[in-house]
């Protein structure tokens, strides 16, 4: 299978440690064949001006192209006092059913130590109402960041752990956006009284 799959790197920072993990998990789209070429979109290298925006046609009109395209999205959330990180939530504010809806997307939570999951938990609450995303039941929360997936071999247990279970939630992704491909197709989303969540 060779899916479009879409990397969100959701922290305002260049550099972070989310855009590594996306990079890690973009090399394992591909070696698991679910992607033969991922895309990225770091939000610390292009971020997005605060919502609402005058102009729509800069930034984010590239960002909504490759959304726009995608089979499934991968959106990595770092933890930032216990919260989402604003960049990440300010992109929820953009992207709409055109960019997102009825797409499948992993959820991968970022801590620097043992949190990383209520970031998740606050974009299940409210980040998928007008855009229609369809976040998997399953995530992934990649602990103590600094410390794994910063090489191509595994450094200790810890690494090698979450390594196996990014590739298993990887791989389901890709069962997923396989088989909500032909859904697209068979909801009409263009009903102008409908274009919003209740």
């Amino acid at each position: 299978m060779s899916l479009n799959i879409v990397l969100i790197a959701g922290s305002s920072r260049a550099n972070s440690q989310s855009a590594k993990v996306a990079a890690f998990l973009g090399q394992r789209l591909q070696a698991l064949d679910i992607c033969s070429a991922p895309r990225l979109i770091d939000l610390g290298r292009a971020p997005l001006p605060l919502w609402p925006a005058d102009d729509l046609n800069g930034v984010w009109a590239d960002h909504a192209q490759v959304l726009r395209e995608a089979d499934g999205v991968v959106v990595l959330a770092p933890e930032w006092h216990g919260m989402a990180a604003p960049a990440v939530k300010n992109l929820f504010m953009f992207a709409g059913y055109k960019e997102l809806g009825h797409k499948p997307a992993l959820l991968v939570g970022i801590s620097s130590g043992q949190g990383g999951a209520y970031p998740l938990s606050e974009l299940r609450a409210s980040s998928y109402k007008n855009n229609r995303v369809c976040y998997l039941p399953e995530h992934l929360i990649v602990r103590y960041v600094e410390t794994v997936m910063n090489s191509s071999e595994s450094q200790n247990s810890d690494d090698l752990r979450i390594r196996q279970r990014a590739d298993w939630t990887l791989e389901m992704l890709g069962h997923y956006a396989q088989a909500m491909l032909p859904l697209r197709g068979l909801i009409a989303m263009d009903n102008a009284e409908f274009a919003n969540g209740m």
